[in-house]
């Protein structure tokens, strides 16, 4: 077992109370903290913490015992690596709208820009690494995000409600084929629009949101998200893109699963985040960063489904946030007065990350104290076996491979 100290990302659309109150830091903090990252990312990686205070990069540790940490059957399927990267999110602003690939896109994408010498660090670049990126987020906080494709019937009555005149061929665009090749479509449409087009529209958006939200009924939340969007990204071709997502509010405990091709945007809120391990992002507005759009049209899946919301099922006194995806599993932890105490399940690496409260973990004859932002890193050798509530409130996060 090895405490962790983990990078702390301070990108703009962050938070400045919510990763420095975890971490016990003065609040607020004097830049946005939007990540903190725990896992060994080449970008970023955690660095343990031994006893006498020395620090070693997680990557580095790795690298050099790779089977000690990972052991032998998880160092062959992963390549040496751990395949995931854990991290709490906090957002003030919302993020990028965004889709990942799937792994033969990622694999695909990845070789051909090598070949086109493509930096990997080039600002133009789509495909960092060979990997696909499946992504879960379980919210802390009440969490506010826009993913995947509404039911047309849906938007077309909200586009509707909304009565922006210069959409109105563009409603019966979709009224017309209200299926995923009428979402294509539309989406097509609205993406690759020129610049004074969107210069005009995005303001009447805008004036038809205030409409909505001031004579009250149906799409409330729609219209404010509209605004919002509107004036954080005026002339953004991501804010009419935005009107096609479901709108969505994850409570503390819900989660949701993102795999390829799964347009969203977080909008608010903090949570703990777990994906493969990759960089391979398809940006689609409300961004100041690249958008390539046929690649974007490539990876899209426009088949409308409600949001993916998962509650969580009952395992073994956590609670299991189950995926397709191989290369990582979620488990959440909260004590109470009668369940204190609770066994640490699977035999690969692990990390356990403290939100609230503080616990001890126990394994052999060693006991470490993990307190509310500490981490600690299992390898494939250790024995924890158990983990103790030292608080009330306790809440713990378990990550690992999904094999």
């Amino acid at each position: 077992m090895e405490l962790l100290d983990n990078p702390v990302r301070p990108y703009a659309w962050g938070s400045r109370t919510v990763i420095a109150g975890l971490l016990g830091r003065p609040v607020p903090s004097p830049h946005p903290q939007a990540e903190m990252w725990l896992g060994a990312h080449p970008a970023d990686p955690s660095r343990i913490v031994r006893p006498d205070g020395e620090r070693t990069s997680l990557l580095d540790a790795l690298t050099a015992d790779p089977g000690h940490l990972l052991g032998d059957a998880r160092r062959s399927r992963w390549h040496d690596t751990l395949p995931f990267l854990l991290k709490v999110l906090a957002a003030d602003e919302p993020l990028s709208l965004q889709a990942h690939p799937s792994l033969e896109q990622a694999t695909y994408g990845f070789e051909r820009e090598n070949a086109a010498g493509i930096p990997v660090d080039a600002p133009d670049r789509n495909y960092r690494d060979p990997n696909h990126k499946p992504e879960l987020i379980c919210a802390l906080t009440e969490f506010h995000a826009l993913v995947g494709f509404r039911e047309p019937v849906e938007t077309i009555a909200l586009l509707r409600a909304l009565d922006v005149p210069q959409l109105a061929a563009h409603v019966e665009l979709l009224a017309g084929q209200p299926c995923p090749d009428g979402l294509r479509a539309l989406f097509t449409t609205w993406i690759t629009l020129p610049q004074s087009m969107l210069d005009e529209l995005v303001p009447a958006l805008q004036e038809a949101a205030v409409r909505l939200v001031a004579a009250g009924g149906d799409f409330q939340t729609e219209a404010r998200t509209a605004l919002d969007l509107s004036e954080r990204y005026p002339g953004d071709a991501g804010v009419l893109a935005a009107l096609l997502l479901n709108r969505t509010t994850l409570q503390p405990g819900e989660a949701l699963y993102l795999p390829a091709g799964n347009l969203h945007a977080y909008l608010s809120g903090a949570g703990v985040e777990i994906m493969a391990n990759s960089d391979n992002v398809l940006r689609g507005g409300l961004t100041p960063k690249h958008v390539d759009v046929p690649e974007l049209l490539r990876v899209l899946d426009f088949t409308a489904a409600p949001p993916p919301v998962i509650d969580g099922h009952p395992e073994a006194g956590w609670t299991s946030y189950d995926t397709p995806a191989t290369e990582f599993r979620l488990r959440r932890w909260k004590a109470t007065e009668e369940d204190a105490k609770v066994a640490v399940p699977d035999g690969g690496p692990r990390i356990l990350l403290c939100t609230a409260g503080s616990a001890f973990v126990r394994g052999g004859d060693r006991v470490v104290e993990l307190a509310k932002g500490g981490a600690l890193f299992l390898g494939a050798a250790d024995t924890a076996t158990e983990v103790e509530s030292a608080a009330a409130g306790t809440q713990l996060f378990l990550a690992s491979d999904g094999l």
